[in-house]
């Protein structure tokens, strides 16, 4: 069990330091997402460990990977610049 939690805890930092290092403009803060990637991996280890029981550290160490990943996608926002399209006004509509 701790060895399942150690490596959670590692596994959670690990995503989230590729998280900032890939898209470091999309995350809020740096601190923010390495201090949540770790908790995210760990509870989604325990929660798989509880539902599971022991004897099972694969199916574990993915979810943890999974609801790391899916945590922290929570914490992206969207890029600054976005590119702008020409609106085109509504079919049937009258424009002023």
């Amino acid at each position: 069990m701790i060895w399942e939690a150690l490596g959670a805890v590692l596994i959670g930092f690990a995503i989230a330091l590729s998280a900032t290092h890939w898209l470091p403009d999309r995350f809020p803060a740096r601190t923010l997402t390495l201090a949540t990637g770790p908790v995210a991996a760990l509870l989604g280890a325990l929660l798989t460990r509880s539902i599971l029981g022991p004897g099972h550290p694969v199916q574990v160490m993915v979810a943890a990977v999974a609801v790391g990943a899916a945590l922290l996608s929570v914490l992206v926002r969207p890029p600054r610049h976005r590119l702008r399209r020409p609106t085109t006004p509504l079919k049937g509509h009258r424009t002023a």
